[in-house]
């Protein structure tokens, strides 16, 4: 791939860096962390639901654990939050390698794989929500320590920062695939995975390996709400709500494309944030918001916002090689 289709990733991130030294509000820092997160979720769920064309319900799994991990290590046992973070990514890593081991070597694929993945965030859920380990309802709170070494800052914008580092180098692992040998392995097994197995693609290698890599980029968003908030507990770790931010995102976006979660995340949270502005704090509203994006882009674009520019905008599109 060559550096060209790395500029946009560039441009992009920018253009997201440079907020903060233009804006002071901490409501637009904590709207664009919180949305960075979401877009990190999605950054997984993409390479694993749209490249590979596996679509998962359940991405909370993977965000579950990367909390809990994260979470865990530094209240019981002290463990530095760095480490912590880097331990959660291979935990969530090894998630999604034990759910895609059991699920793909059993043949599931299409709706079966999507409502397995469902079955396991759910069960993970209960059991999140019934350990002494886990805080149980209550959840777990961290110490408030702010420093560099427990991935805690004073500044709004510090954090941001810290996420959008993150959301860069998903959207450079993203580009690369996109341009690598395992991409089209990827794609071939979406298109069509009997295929791609009769032109010498290992199925199941490439699959456990989108999944692991899905799960642990989710992890890493995951540790990043935990850090966010110094809170979790299981209906947030393992909650329903997450697995519909880290699906919705592609879809409005760009389901496959590289910039697709980035795009559909902010588009979705800003559609949300400015619903409320006219329509006051109705609770709901901004879910009102998402399932009529979702409608819209079901039945009148298929390719999100980033197919949309493809259709109406293909020089540009071209350019920004979405």
């Amino acid at each position: 791939m060559r550096f060209s289709g790395y500029i946009p990733i560039l441009v992009v991130t920018a253009a997201l860096a440079v907020v903060p030294l233009v804006f002071s509000s901490n409501s637009l820092f904590n709207f664009m962390v919180m949305s960075l997160i979401i877009t990190l979720a999605a950054q997984g769920w993409n390479i694993l639901g749209g490249v590979a064309g596996q679509t998962s319900f359940g991405h909370a799994l993977f965000f579950g654990v990367g909390c809990y991990t994260a979470a865990m290590l530094q209240f019981h046992f002290g463990v530095n939050a760095w480490l912590a973070f880097l331990l959660a990514v291979a935990a969530g890593a090894a998630a999604g390698f034990i759910l895609g081991f059991l699920s793909f070597r059993a043949g599931l694929r299409g709706s079966y794989f999507a409502l397995i993945t469902l079955a396991f965030a759910e069960l993970m859920r209960i059991l999140a929500n019934a350990s002494d380990w886990t805080g149980g309802a209550a959840g777990l709170l961290l110490k408030l320590n702010p420093g560099f070494s427990n991935m805690q800052f004073e500044s709004r914008a510090s954090f941001l920062w810290l996420a959008l580092a993150f959301v860069f180098i998903g959207l450079v692992i993203s580009r690369a695939i996109a341009g690598s040998r395992f991409g089209a392995q990827l794609v071939a097994v979406r298109e069509n995975e009997d295929a791609a197995r009769a032109l010498g693609v290992d199925v199941l290698s490439v699959k456990l390996k989108a999944i692991s890599l899905s799960g642990a980029i989710t992890a890493a968003a995951g540790v990043l709400y935990v850090q966010n908030f110094l809170y979790i507990d299981a209906n947030i770790g393992f909650g329903v709500w997450i697995s519909i931010e880290a699906l919705l995102a592609p879809l409005v976006g760009g389901r496959g494309l590289v910039l697709g979660p980035l795009i559909g995340t902010f588009t979705l949270h800003g559609l949300g944030e400015l619903t409320k502005s006219f329509a006051g704090r109705i609770p709901g509203i901004d879910l009102m918001v998402f399932a009529v994006v979702l409608i819209g882009v079901v039945a009148f674009a298929s390719g999100g916002v980033l197919g949309l520019l493809r259709r109406f905008a293909p020089r540009l599109a071209r350019r920004i090689a979405v």
